[in-house]
């Protein structure tokens, strides 16, 4: 079996530099182009570009390359990133330490490591056999699939940077709050026993020097590992956002959506819950029903139900937890979520 070090470099890893400096330009140029050059694609087509189809079709033709582009660069930087958090490194950085110290640190790792619900199983086993505390463990897996590069990428583009931050403090004091509470409630018990009974293994790592080159693939196997896999999400997003964005009434929205209608919070977390899909996915649909006059605290409380509280990642998890362990993490993120809307709807 060939090494790393064994396959033949192609110039981009031969002159990394270069490659990433010319590849920057490309892609601020390609960006600035999208809003002018979707606009003469809706300009061309035998329609009117006020009706309901333009708009739509406009939303469509600007948004799926703009998000493609956007998910493409901050994927290829963070897998460059994610060379240094190897899920041995994340397990020793979390071992040892006090509660609420260990629980930021492992909110804020899961902003920085690429592991989602998917990962969900093995990195909790990890982490039990590392002596991670389980409300430290849970901080990190809300953590994660929540506020990752993908979610806080798609928020600065769609919405900007004073969105994008209000959702990872959001999300960080979700995951730190909920991990601590579950923490404090000493529910070891209700792991699964064949989990509760594994051996105690080390968190130590090694730490190994990587070239820029090499880190560079770590960035080119992220993007067609994670770029490759939501692609569909992206499209089917947007193609409902788009058709939200051309047919749906404001005063329809805003009815069900709007800080007036109080249950519209808890009725947006409930409707999250079993939906199957992720930050790509929904973040189109949150910009469609925010520009329809839904209110930002119950777009937001959707959104997060919708990628902390899925069901498939439930399905996994009980694998490893017991019912109530699973109730008790779903109550707490959720009323966390919930004050989260109502608090943001009141504010804002």
């Amino acid at each position: 079996m060939k090494t790393l070090h064994a396959i033949p470099k192609s110039w981009p890893l031969r002159q990394p530099k270069l490659f990433l400096m010319l590849a920057a330009a490309a892609w601020l140029a390609l960006y600035n182009a999208l809003m002018p050059a979707s606009e003469a694609l809706v300009a061309a087509l035998p329609l009117d570009r006020t009706s309901h189809l333009g708009g739509a079709l406009q939303f469509f033709l600007y948004d799926t390359p703009k998000v493609l582009l956007l998910l493409t660069a901050v994927v290829f930087v963070m897998g460059m990133v994610n060379s240094y958090f190897t899920p041995e490194r994340t397990r020793a950085l979390l071992a040892g330490r006090s509660e609420g110290v260990a629980n930021v640190m492992a909110a804020t790792l899961g902003i920085v490591t690429p592991f989602c619900s998917c990962s969900a199983v093995p990195l909790f086993i990890g982490f039990v056999q590392a002596g991670v505390p389980l409300g430290v463990t849970f901080s990190f897996l809300i953590s994660a699939p929540m506020v990752n590069e993908v979610a806080l990428t798609l928020l600065f583009g769609m919405f900007g940077w004073k969105v994008a931050l209000l959702y990872l403090g959001l999300g960080l004091t979700v995951a730190i709050v909920a991990g601590w509470i579950i923490g404090r409630l000493k529910m070891e018990a209700h792991l699964e026993d064949w989990v509760r009974d594994m051996p105690k293994m080390s968190a130590s790592f090694e730490a190994t020097g990587m070239t820029l080159g090499e880190r560079m693939q770590g960035g080119f196997q992220a993007v067609k590992e994670i770029v490759g896999k939501v692609w569909p999400y992206i499209l089917g997003g947007i193609a409902l956002g788009g058709l939200i964005h051309g047919y749906v009434p404001e005063d329809f929205m805003a009815s069900f959506m709007g800080k007036e209608a109080w249950w519209s919070v808890p009725l947006a977390v409930v409707m999250g819950v079993p939906m199957y899909t992720n930050a790509a996915g929904v973040i189109p649909i949150v910009q469609a029903l925010l520009a329809k006059g839904a209110a930002l605290g119950t777009v937001l409380a959707f959104m997060m139900s919708v990628i902390a509280l899925s069901l498939p990642e439930m399905i996994i998890l009980r694998k490893v937890l017991k019912v109530r362990l699973i109730a008790t993490f779903v109550g707490v993120v959720a009323c966390g979520i919930l004050l989260v809307g109502f608090v943001f709807n009141a504010v804002l």
